[in-house]
């Protein structure tokens, strides 16, 4: 009798799981959003989601995980290239694309991008470097949504390829792997990953890491690293959110509702710091996104 309860209760608290109370469908004005299937709870978990492809801050390359960004804790182990993994499993997962990457002398292209502050570059390198091992398809970003680029962005993206492209000629890649890494390919990671990309900031969960986030904070670099995901991508944003996204431990990314939620209700989030002012945050959103806010706070000019 007490194993038939355990049982039942096991299957309900997995019915009571069940799929993400979320779906993806168009809305009036912008485009994809994602709806809420039933009441949620404020707090309750939506959904989790992997990134599709993610990268360190350059300048914490040594200081969190090479694979899924996690902080490096006293006992670090580095690899034999000379990066943090965290685990085992996650030095297997990057396995291949770094094992890419160790082929290849990358001195010119992350002096290109470390003497112009760039990070975006990195993430497309290592899409790059995870189609040739076969871990990721080349297309695997063309369903969100690209940014509007401006003549002088093109411009250095087409730089930016030049020197990507010729690093993995010079070092032996054959032309049958490297097919899909053209101009247009290029360029089109890019102008994804612009918009849709995450800065990763994790949850500090000892003392320890909160004294170090904020000293992070101080140096302006407060993340760990930049992230795109499928879900998350889909999310549209207000400046006076019901959903927020966070970041525990690593970067895979959590959605929580900040408030009750009724069903049929669009989710949204801030793509932006919510306690600026109505100016700062049109500003920022026209020239950052390429799209006008109509949330209520926007309005009403809040």
């Amino acid at each position: 009798m007490f194993l038939r309860r355990r049982l039942l209760s096991t299957a309900a608290a997995a019915a009571a799981r069940g799929p993400p109370p979320i779906r993806v469908a168009l809305t009036e004005h912008a485009g994809r959003g994602v709806f809420a299937t039933r009441p949620v709870s404020a707090g309750e978990l939506l959904h989790s989601a992997q990134p599709l492809v993610s990268h360190p801050s350059p300048s914490l390359l040594h200081e969190v995980c090479y694979n899924c960004l996690r902080r490096k804790p006293g006992d670090g182990r580095a690899s034999s290239g000379g990066y943090y993994f965290c685990s085992d499993a996650c030095r297997e997962h990057a396995k291949g694309f770094h094992d890419v990457e160790k082929k290849v002398d990358w001195s010119s292209f992350h002096d290109h991008c470390s003497s112009r502050g760039l990070k975006y570059p990195y993430m497309a390198k290592r899409l790059a470097c995870m189609v040739i091992s076969g871990a990721a398809n080349a297309d695997c970003l063309d369903i969100l949504l690209p940014a509007r680029l401006h003549r002088g962005t093109l411009i250095e993206m087409e730089e930016e390829f030049e020197l990507l492209e010729s690093t993995f000629r010079k070092a032996g890649f054959q032309e049958e792997v490297t097919t899909f890494l053209t101009k247009d390919w290029y360029i089109n990671v890019l102008a994804r990953v612009r918009i849709n990309a995450f800065r990763i900031e994790l949850v500090a969960s000892s003392y320890e890491d909160l004294l170090s986030s904020a000293a992070a904070s101080v140096s302006c670099d407060s993340s760990v690293g930049n992230a795109v995901y499928m879900l998350p991508s889909f999310y549209n944003h207000d400046c006076d959110p019901n959903t927020h996204i966070v970041w525990l431990e690593n970067a895979d990314a959590k959605l929580k509702a900040l408030r009750d939620i009724e069903e049929g209700e669009e989710l949204r989030i801030c793509y932006i710091d919510a306690s600026m002012d109505y100016e700062a945050r049109k500003n920022i959103l026209a020239d950052g996104f390429g799209f006008e806010c109509y949330c209520f706070r926007c309005l009403n000019r809040d």
